[in-house]
């Protein structure tokens, strides 16, 4: 087997157009038939790095980070759920909703990809955050994410308190955010190209022929 094509998804839990865009990357995938060339990775990136635990409210959040109205910021939701069912995933908006910090769940991501599970958990943090009203912010919440997955929670989350973990996923994000990366989702082809956006399935196709060919 020739070397597999890299794929670095440099992306937050809290960010639903990084769900649109793996499902439209997966799709391209699958249609090209590359699941055995294709190795993907999934970075770290924090929309909020200064967010405090517990979070903020979701709307209120955008509209002050965005200086949008109420109105707008209603739109923004409908458009992305309309979005997210051309592509099979529900975005289940509710009033209640919060935008939380991130950061505890790059680490238990890393801790996912040592044991092979990674997009299984991203997966799993997505839909209980956008389609299942589940709070990411407590621990015991994500515990059950874990079990669901086949991880071991128990060592998963003691991986939390221990500063080492913390640190290196705040070494991962600086790494990116000094190659330049400022949004996400942004896909890293082979660490020499990069898209940056929800893209749709054919131009992810594009972007995969293109490498394929270079590689032959």
């Amino acid at each position: 087997m020739s070397n597999k094509i890299q794929l670095d998804v440099v992306s937050d839990v809290m960010c639903p157009w990084c769900v649109v865009g793996y499902k439209n990357l997966e799709k391209a995938i699958q249609e090209l038939g590359l699941e055995q060339k294709v190795g993907l990775t999934w970075q770290p990136f924090e929309l909020n790095p200064d967010m405090p635990q517990e979070g903020e409210n979701l709307r209120e959040h955008l509209m002050r980070k965005y200086q949008i109205s109420a109105e707008q910021s209603q739109q923004n939701r409908l458009n992305i759920a309309e979005r997210g069912k051309e592509v099979g995933f529900t975005f289940d908006f509710y009033d209640e909703m919060r935008m939380v910090n991130s950061r505890h769940l790059h680490v238990l991501l890393e801790y996912a990809n040592e044991h092979g599970k990674q997009t299984d958990l991203k997966l799993r943090f997505f839909t209980a955050h956008f389609s299942e009203q589940k709070d990411l912010s407590d621990l015991k919440v994500v515990k059950g994410e874990l079990e669901q997955v086949g991880l071991d929670a128990e060592e998963a989350l003691e991986r939390l308190s221990q500063a080492s973990y913390i640190e290196q996923v705040e070494a991962q994000e600086f790494q990116w955010q000094r190659l330049g990366i400022s949004s996400v989702p942004t896909v890293v082809i082979n660490r020499t190209s990069a898209v940056t956006g929800a893209q749709t399935v054919e131009t992810y196709k594009q972007i995969l022929l293109e490498e394929l060919e270079q590689e032959s």
